[in-house]
């Protein structure tokens, strides 16, 4: 649902929904390799199958969905944001050959793929744009989309981990707790630990989920660097002008000599979720 706050996160894309451009998706991404990528590895994708990246964003994942599911494999992917939906094609061209993958727009809630389309559909930072109906409908859809026995692997951020210092270490989570007293972007970002019981109420079965903090410290490699005091900037703005408790002033200007990121005592953490569940046998 685009909720009125989406436009105060900013770096929106064509869906209007905050931090969905992909110049703030890559930085994320970049800055999270490692952890993505371990993440992606826990999910039990083999050689051969047929993949769905729901939410593919710019594609960024696609090419290690390309090395997991080998050259007898296939990958699907789609997007809400077409000028995404192009990136990713653009990407995935050059790690597949023609014929062997495709690239859609369209909506996570509404896909246009038969019943038993995939082995198993793959879901990285999608459900936090997801209200919980939305949420629950996609889970529907990619259940729908999944053969019987095949996986369904949803991984997204969890805001209650995310602290900066150096500083008050709660800062940042009082802050997501007061905007999550309306409906939006904050109060799905803190959704995240629940996700298991959504796949559980979806009806796939065997559902594990594992939650890791995702840490970064002085001094922050360039990648983390770049997203996370653009990140912060977007939160201290809206705080500021809420009048959220806190010293937010030194996390307003990304490029900052005395941002906290950058003093030597400088930290940030970010949880990573992954709720892996398996689509029920027939009966």
């Amino acid at each position: 649902m685009l909720t009125t706050d989406h436009a105060s996160w900013g770096h929106t894309a064509s869906t209007g929904l905050g931090f969905t451009h992909e110049e703030i998706v890559d930085a994320h991404f970049a800055a999270c390799a490692p952890h993505y990528r371990a993440a992606l590895d826990e999910v039990g994708l083999r050689p051969g199958l047929h993949v769905l990246d729901a939410g593919c964003g710019s594609g960024a994942f696609l090419p290690w969905l390309c090395d997991l599911v080998g050259p007898d494999g296939r990958i699907s992917a789609i997007d809400l944001a077409e000028e995404n939906a192009a990136l990713a094609a653009e990407r995935l061209g050059h790690h597949r050959e023609s014929g062997t993958f495709e690239v859609r727009q369209g909506d996570v809630g509404d896909l246009p793929y038969e019943d038993d389309s995939f082995d198993a559909v793959w879901c990285a930072n999608t459900t936090q744009y997801l209200d919980d109906a939305e949420l629950a409908r996609a889970l529907a859809e990619f259940r729908r989309v999944v053969r019987p026995g095949g996986l369904v692997a949803v991984k997204d951020l969890d805001a209650s981990l995310i602290s900066a210092g150096p500083g008050d270490p709660f800062q940042f989570t009082d802050f997501f707790r007061r905007a999550a007293n309306t409906p939006g972007y904050a109060r799905q970002l803190l959704r995240t630990r629940r996700l298991h019981r959504a796949l559980e109420e979806a009806g796939l079965v065997s559902v594990r989920q594992r939650t890791t903090l995702i840490e970064h410290h002085a001094p922050l490699e360039p990648a983390a660097l770049d997203f996370y005091t653009q990140a912060c900037a977007s939160i201290a703005r809206q705080a500021s002008d809420a009048d959220v408790p806190g010293d937010w002033a030194p996390f307003l200007d990304p490029d900052g000599a005395d941002h906290p990121l950058r003093r030597p005592h400088g930290y940030i953490s970010e949880g990573n979720t992954l709720a892996v569940g398996t689509v029920p046998a027939l009966p």
